[in-house]
């Protein structure tokens, strides 16, 4: 069973066959689906589940704080079921793929007592942009030797 059925199912949430689908899809490591990407997947396993459902569900789990809601490219939202663990995100600007990232030390500390303008910082969000290896060997490929 995921980590994130476990975690539904220990706070007693009623895990009807749409709910436990939607959880078995999001289900993993580095996994940052839009809500289109989770009802396909979704649909691959239960037919008949509707974007509604899925839609309802997710909205659900991120007011739980089951699931968080990451915006990495300012269009689809994605949802990330790591959620329990303070993490960033490493974002390729090619492909578009997400991956959790624990760097160490405090992003907080980061921030001088005169850049914070009175506010009282509650939480740090931050989002690493580049390429992924696949995505800088394709507009970077290695010289060939021809002669």
């Amino acid at each position: 069973m995921s980590d994130l059925l476990e975690r539904l199912r220990s706070r007693g949430w009623r895990l009807t066959a749409q709910r436990r689908v939607v959880a078995e899809v999001l289900s993993g490591d580095h996994v940052h689906l839009t809500a289109d990407e989770v009802h396909a997947r979704a649909a691959e396993r239960l037919p008949e589940i509707s974007r509604a459902t899925v839609y309802n569900t997710l909205g659900e789990l991120v007011s739980l704080g089951e699931v968080l809601e990451v915006s990495t490219d300012r269009r689809a939202m994605r949802y990330d079921p790591n959620a329990h663990r303070p993490h960033h995100h490493l974002v390729c600007g090619g492909c578009g793929l997400v991956r959790d990232v624990h760097p160490e030390g405090d992003p907080l500390a980061d921030l001088p007592a005169t850049e914070r303008f009175g506010f009282a910082v509650s939480a740090v969000d931050v989002t690493y942009h580049g390429l992924c290896p696949s995505c800088s060997a394709d507009r970077h490929p290695a010289p060939s030797s021809g002669a």
